[in-house]
């Protein structure tokens, strides 16, 4: 696989690749940037249909890391990891110990911590081999319930800024993925009394959030054509592409998801739409903020944590009105705003 010249390669500091036959590891760690600060951000383990697609992601997402942390204020820099394997059969106390060994070998350059398929759990193991992890059990804890929090009060500032109004009761939000994030979002959506419909691979969470949210089920190609006021993409990354805009009745886009464009220029195709788009790495902040009150050396605070999580709102707002000022796209007001925030901190 090249690298140097990989459409996707920004730059990074380090890509790293992590094999192990006896474990049958293989991982890939990328170090975007450390100007702000160590580079952070989770471990997500998926079964890659090509090793390839292991390394687009890990590479876009270690970007849209840099990217987060700096617009939602945090003196951290940016990097991601994957784990390539079935997460049903591969994992192991053995694997994720010599997966910590890797990660220890950067000397905090890279800090790791929970996304897809990993849990809290598993992180402790990798924390057996390096102190270099975060997000643990007793400290900051699952993030997931944070990234949600800061994913909704995204939502509220969409509709604010759409519709004239935070208010979600009685708007209409398709929900893509009900995944721990995303159910944690239902919940919030529910009792403010948005409508929801629904849909994922789980079947099992798509029966509870019926029950529970009394939601309306779709299947996973039927989500993008729903009448709704708001899609909340919270599955994995590049649903909003060339297939689906032509099929998007919403009015604004705003979830959890990362990498949620599956390239920069079908956010000027989503503003020539109409539709409003809250950049994915603003909006799904809420987990990373948590994790960085971990590594304070005052100690985590709740209520400190939460306090900034919620300022997910006021940013949003922010650039959403200098993208209309400017007339641009606000996937590309949220990099530049991005990258003038991480020229400052390199100052």
């Amino acid at each position: 696989m090249a690298v140097f010249n990989h459409p996707e390669f920004d730059n990074h500091e380090q890509v790293v690749f992590c094999s192990d036959k006896e474990t049958g590891l293989k991982a890939i760690i990328a170090v975007h940037s450390t100007k702000l600060g160590p580079a952070v951000g989770g471990c997500r383990l998926w079964d890659y249909v090509a090793d390839e697609d292991a390394l687009v992601d890990v590479l876009r997402l270690s970007r849209g890391m840099t990217y987060k942390n700096a617009m939602a204020g945090l003196p951290l820099g940016g990097g991601k990891s994957v784990i390539i394997g079935n997460a049903k059969t591969i994992k192991s106390e053995a694997l994720f110990r010599k997966f910590g060994k890797f990660v220890h070998g950067l000397s905090g350059s890279y800090v790791s911590a929970e996304d897809v398929n990993i849990t809290t759990a598993d992180i402790s193991i990798v924390n057996k081999e390096t102190p270099y992890v975060a997000g643990l059990e007793g400290k900051s804890g699952n993030p997931a319930p944070f990234t949600a929090l800061g994913s909704y009060q995204g939502l509220k500032a969409a509709a604010k800024h759409k519709f004239g109004n935070d208010s979600l009761k009685g708007l209409t939000v398709a929900v893509q993925g009900l995944g721990s994030v995303g159910f944690y979002l239902c919940e919030y959506l529910h009792k403010e009394g948005a409508k929801l419909i629904v849909t994922d691979i789980n079947q099992d969470a798509v029966s509870r959030a019926v029950a529970q949210f009394n939601a309306t089920a779709v299947g996973l190609d039927e989500i993008y054509s729903q009448s709704c006021d708001i899609y909340a993409p919270c599955a994995l990354g590049a649903t909003i592409n060339d297939h689906t805009i032509e099929q998007f009745k919403c009015k604004v886009i705003a979830g959890c998801a990362n990498n949620q464009l599956k390239e920069a220029r079908h956010g000027e195709l989503l503003r020539q739409k109409g539709i409003l788009y809250a950049p994915d790495y603003v909006i799904n902040a809420g987990g990373i903020i948590n994790v960085s009150f971990e590594m304070r050396p005052e100690g985590y605070s709740e209520s400190e944590s939460t306090a900034k999580v919620m300022e997910i709102y006021h940013t949003l707002l922010n650039i959403f009105q200098r993208a209309d000022a400017e007339q641009q796209p606000t996937n590309a007001i949220a990099d530049l705003m991005a990258q003038e925030i991480i020229a400052r901190g390199r100052k």
